[in-house]
């Protein structure tokens, strides 16, 4: 006869079956939050997707006087905004005060990261979705490229290159490249037009034209849209007083001459040193076309705007008349009610006589003109802010 037989259910293998089961729960939540924190993984947000309506701009260098007027521009103008920084040059005060202005989410962030880290430049583009770029990115002191060359070479050039590959890799159909007027050099014939044989006399200025002949060797094979805009010598800052230029301490010697005469009317330094009095212009002193900082971000904005797929736009970003050093400094006495000291000193290597634009062309094909034109009165808006922020950004 068969014997039957009747199993009861064991408590100590119920039990074990339960820790394995908690076991395993915990095991899928320790490897889901792991997951989430790697760099593969990313929970989408509003600068990881494309939006119809909104367009994306990374501002290379957006934390530095130029980066930061364009990055206000922009985000009044409602583009959706992401600074890359390595704060070499730039202050993260100017950071604090367009996070202040526009702390709505999805309107700006910023990623603290060197454009010659080919890995950081890669996740960069990897985790954001970028409708266009505009590079300000660079090292830019004449003085300073001529007793350190090996820098600006390395600096402009690589960190371009480094842009443009991660913007053809990741599909990123607009460059806006922010070029300058030495890489003309010292020209014959003025004004300087976009048709001026580019010589350059300084590494700095050689080191923009290699990057911008990169760009254009690259546009040959490539349907992306490009503009590159070569500007003068940037002076003012935002006339509602909220951003300025404020350099490092150490980079205040090889800075613009509105910085050292700012300087000078507030005791920081006893005076002014005019390098070079000895050129041939109706002075004897250098002369140049002073560009304010608020039109020139408005040259950009109308490249952005005019940019058009498998093509090169060139343009000179200046006002079409050229001021002398000393005539410079007088229009800064004026707008700071300071009587300058002012010491004359042998010429700087790397500078040239005379240089001035012929806006021309970017008036008829952009639209564009320079309308802050007064030198004393660019001149008194920079100041306002030099006063109000005796340390810098640090005043805040």
């Amino acid at each position: 006869m068969p014997i039957a037989v009747m199993e009861y259910p064991d408590p100590k293998r119920k039990s074990n079956i339960f820790g394995k089961l908690l076991m395993a729960a915990a095991l899928t939540a320790l490897c889901i939050i792991m997951l989430k924190h790697s760099p593969s993984f990313s929970t989408p947000t509003h600068f990881s997707r494309h939006e119809k309506g909104v367009t994306h701009v990374l501002v290379t260098g957006g934390a530095g006087y130029i980066g930061s007027h364009a990055a206000l521009r922009l985000l009044k103008e409602s583009y959706r905004v992401t600074i890359v920084d390595n704060l070499s040059r730039g202050n993260i005060g100017a950071i604090k005060v367009l996070q202040e202005l526009f702390p709505e989410p999805g309107r700006l962030q910023f990623i603290y990261a060197d454009l010659g880290d080919p890995d950081a430049v890669d996740k960069i583009f990897s985790e954001n979705a970028f409708d266009a770029v505009i590079h300000f990115a660079a090292v830019a002191y004449v003085g300073e490229s001529t007793t350190d060359p090996l820098k600006y070479y390395h600096n402009i050039t690589s960190n371009t290159l480094m842009v443009l590959k991660s913007m053809a890799v990741h599909g990123v159909g607009t460059l806006i490249y922010s070029s300058t007027c030495a890489t003309y050099g010292e020209p014959e014939k003025m004004p300087i037009t976009e048709e001026t044989p580019q010589v350059p006399i300084n590494p700095y200025g050689k080191a923009k034209k290699m990057a911008e002949d990169m760009i254009l060797d690259f546009s040959k094979n490539s349907d992306m849209a490009i503009m590159i805009l070569r500007y003068f010598n940037v002076i003012g800052s935002d006339p509602e007083g909220r951003l300025g230029e404020a350099p490092r301490p150490e980079l205040r010697e090889q800075g613009r001459i509105s910085g050292a005469c700012f300087d000078a009317a507030r005791g920081i330094i006893p005076g002014i040193k005019v390098k070079g009095t000895d050129y041939k212009t109706h002075d004897g002193t250098c002369i140049r076309d002073y560009i304010d900082v608020t039109d020139l971000v408005d040259a950009h904005l109308k490249a952005l705007q005019h940019a058009k797929a498998h093509n090169v736009g060139i343009y000179n970003v200046g006002t079409g008349k050229g001021r002398s050093v000393k005539e410079f400094v007088e229009a800064c006495k004026k707008a700071t009610g300071v009587d300058i000291k002012v010491e004359y000193l042998p010429r700087r290597p790397g500078d040239y006589a005379e240089v001035f634009s012929g806006p021309t062309k970017i008036r008829r094909e952009l639209n564009w003109t320079a309308r802050f034109t007064d030198l004393q009165e660019s001149l008194g808006i920079a100041w306002r802010w030099q006063k109000a922020h005796r340390n810098g950004y640090s005043s805040l």
